[in-house]
């Protein structure tokens, strides 16, 4: 079989925050057969992306091709001037991103983005466009294919608009398609959901992908292969049976490990616990979105008498798939959207519906971590700025004392300290997290709200920052709300957890009980559509699991 892509002792470089030049990716050599799909796996950091990004003949802000080859159907990426890589773009290889979200443009509506590299590069008239965006809508098993590209894209779900963004990098034919991350922000059931239309897409069409990812259990329901990297060096390839039962390497072996967190066991946690008073209390809360009808509830209506309590020490877990109300609940607590009816306690002090009426104190006790940090850092801002902003507002610090204090933060997080001097486009989505936790933790609060702070983390890194909120609990007294459609993560850092479905609470349950203790058949529904390390575990899901 004819190789569609030959990667040859690729090597590229980059300037640091000081201005030295880093080698990155050092020799990096690998091959792509036609309709073969090979993942490229490794911790945040290890060259996944930008090894991906040379395959479109593209570098980072700073960083360049030094060496070697990239050829994509026989033809050197490298070597090309940039006139004919972007002709290639889109045509030959296509990419769809990890973030969706940022991807699209909120102001237009999502035909008109779908179909835009047809029209850039002139491949179909309007109408044939729009006719084959409809087919791949239904092939990717988008609700309603025949309407849904009127729609702007805060009108879809994360879900739905993950799999627009693969019909905009499908649209054009491409002979590859690479998938950077494209399911990480996704709940269980959702995610197979894509998968299983990725899949089926890219088989029909006979397309050989990249799939850059940190997760283990995904990659092996979609790759033919792996490729494992460290430190921009290949560090084991073969199929993928073989890596994920016959792994050689120990570095891909602390992969493996890294997949399943070690279940938490909270020194707070105690038989005694229901008569203290808790630091979180949530009574009847009722929100949602639009105007309110004549019954004074609003047009939609994603929180329905939701109650919940979080004890002073512990953590609760939040999980559900995408629409079940986990991250409204979170705005809602937070101010951000004030519940129509019910209350939030703080320590059992009531809280104003409206984060803008809550004193500076309130603020500060209470934090929310977001989940798409793309969205949530201001681009325009450092690191260091990012940071800083807090310790003016929350502890007037400035100078040198707020200098000192931006270090410590980076360190908590583990990020180098020169990082502050970079703006959030210059960082990768582990990293962008990262700052999103460190801007929490700026204001010293007691009570965090996660909202999938992990999702774009990869396994390891993941542990290592679990392991992190666990010292930083311990240290600092903090009480967690850990919203997430990763199980095994909640399973790592929660007491309880509570599923939520259609804006209700169905069940809450310790978390060492998730699997064998759910009685609610949605409970057991999300549980059993967790992926497993396991390549024929996709197929041999039932339908009625995958449907939503």
């Amino acid at each position: 079989m004819m190789n569609l892509v030959e990667i040859r002792d690729l090597k590229v470089q980059a300037r640091s925050d000081a201005g030295r030049k880093i080698e990155i990716i050092k020799g990096v050599s690998f091959d792509i057969a036609e309709g073969e799909i090979v993942a490229l796996i490794g911790e945040s950091g290890s060259g996944k992306t930008t090894i991906a990004l040379t395959l479109m003949g593209h570098t980072r802000p700073g960083c360049t091709i030094t060496g070697g080859e990239v050829r994509l159907a026989g033809r050197d990426l490298v070597a090309m001037p940039e006139a004919g890589r972007q002709m290639l773009r889109g045509t030959d290889v296509a990419y769809v991103p990890q973030s969706a979200a940022a991807a699209f443009n909120p102001s237009q509506r999502l035909m008109d983005q779908v179909i835009e590299v047809a029209q850039i590069h002139r491949l179909m008239t309007p109408d044939a466009a729009r006719a084959k965006a409809v087919d791949l809508f239904r092939a990717l098993a988008l609700p309603d294919p025949e309407t849904i590209g009127a729609r702007y894209p805060h009108q879809v779900s994360g879900g739905q608009l993950q799999r627009l963004s693969a019909a905009m990098a499908l649209i054009g034919g491409p002979k590859l398609v690479i998938f950077d991350e494209p399911t990480t922000a996704l709940d269980v059931t959702t995610q197979i959901e894509v998968l299983r239309a990725f899949k089926s897409v890219m088989k029909l069409g006979g397309m050989g992908g990249v799939y850059v990812s940190h997760d283990l259990a995904v990659v092996a329901q979609i790759a033919d292969r792996i490729v494992v990297l460290k430190g921009g060096e290949v560090q084991e390839e073969g199929p993928v049976e073989q890596i994920l039962h016959h792994a050689r390497h120990p570095y891909t072996r602390e992969l493996l490990a890294a997949f399943e967190p070690v279940p938490y066991a909270s020194a707070a946690r105690s038989d005694t616990m229901a008569a203290k008073r808790p630091i979180l209390e949530v009574r009847n809360v009722v929100a949602g979105y639009g105007p309110l009808g004549r019954d004074g509830q609003p047009a939609k209506l994603a929180l329905r008498n939701v109650s919940c309590r979080l004890e002073r020490g512990q953590n609760l877990g939040v999980i559900g798939e995408s629409g079940s109300g986990k991250s409204t609940l979170a705005r809602a607590i937070a101010g951000l959207l004030p519940p129509v009816s019910g209350e939030v306690l703080l320590d059992a002090h009531p809280l104003a519906p409206e984060a803008r009426l809550r004193d500076k104190e309130e603020l500060r006790r209470l934090q929310i971590v977001f989940q798409l940090a793309d969205t949530a850092l201001n681009p325009q801002r450092s690191v260091g700025d990012i940071l800083g902003r807090p310790l003016t507002f929350y502890h007037g610090q400035k100078g040198a004392e707020r200098e000192a204090r931006i270090d410590a933060l980076l360190d908590m997080v583990r990020l180098p300290r020169a990082m502050k001097h970079r703006l959030p486009g210059e960082l990768s989505g582990g990293q962008k997290q990262r700052v999103n936790l460190a801007r929490a933790l700026a204001a010293k609060p007691e009570v965090i709200l996660c909202d999938e702070i992990t999702s774009a983390l990869d396994t390891v890194v993941a542990a290592a920052v679990i392991e992190l909120l666990k010292e930083l609990q311990r240290e600092l007294h903090l009480s967690y709300v850990f919203i997430s459609h990763d199980l095994s993560t909640v399973q790592a850092i929660c007491d309880d957890v509570m599923v939520m479905y259609n804006g209700a609470v169905v069940e809450r349950l310790p978390a060492d009980k998730l699997h064998g203790g759910a009685q609610h058949p949605y409970s057991k529904l999300l549980f059993s559509s967790v992926p497993k390390l396991d390549t024929g575990w996709l197929d041999s899901v039932p339908p009625r699991v995958a449907a939503r």
